[in-house]
């Protein structure tokens, strides 16, 4: 698996990116939606990365800053014959390493709080995220469950 700084124009990527939005607007109100479109995440505050093995696209996220010392994990994702194959795990070492060499003291995350995203909740709740209050401009929302991890 390689891990590149992605600068979201590959077919496959802006693919896997529709499917993510439409499963969010499929499990969430529009209104409880967060995940970033394609615009979003290329705002200079936000790093997207994706992982690939040879020419095959496995997954994809992002980190925006929130402060200089608060990153936000946004747009994590695996394509489906990628799952359950320790993809997310490493995009999500990456994801920490990147923002401790950045300095960040804070990780936090916004996810759906429905029986969909299980698997999300058991992969944060892997690497130390803890479940918390809103943080930044969320507010508090029975769709979303937010977490984060001191680093």
């Amino acid at each position: 698996m390689e891990i590149k700084t992605d600068p979201l124009t590959h077919p496959q990527v802006l693919e896997l990116l529709q499917q993510h939005l439409n499963d969010m607007n499929s499990n969430s109100p529009e209104e409880s939606v967060h995940a970033l479109d394609v615009s979003g995440l290329k705002h200079p505050s936000v790093t997207f990365w994706t992982v690939w093995e040879d020419e095959q696209l496995l997954g994809c996220g992002a980190l925006k800053q929130l402060d200089q010392h608060h990153g936000e994990i946004k747009s994590m994702r695996t394509t489906a014959l990628a799952r359950k194959q320790g993809v997310a795990s490493k995009l999500l070492e990456h994801i920490i390493e990147h923002a401790k060499g950045e300095g960040y003291q804070r990780l936090s995350l916004e996810t759906g709080s429905m029986a969909f995203f299980s698997p999300a909740h058991r992969l944060y709740h892997r690497y130390r995220f803890n479940e918390c209050e809103p943080f930044g401009d969320y507010q508090l929302d029975p769709y979303s469950l937010f977490m984060t991890r001191e680093l």
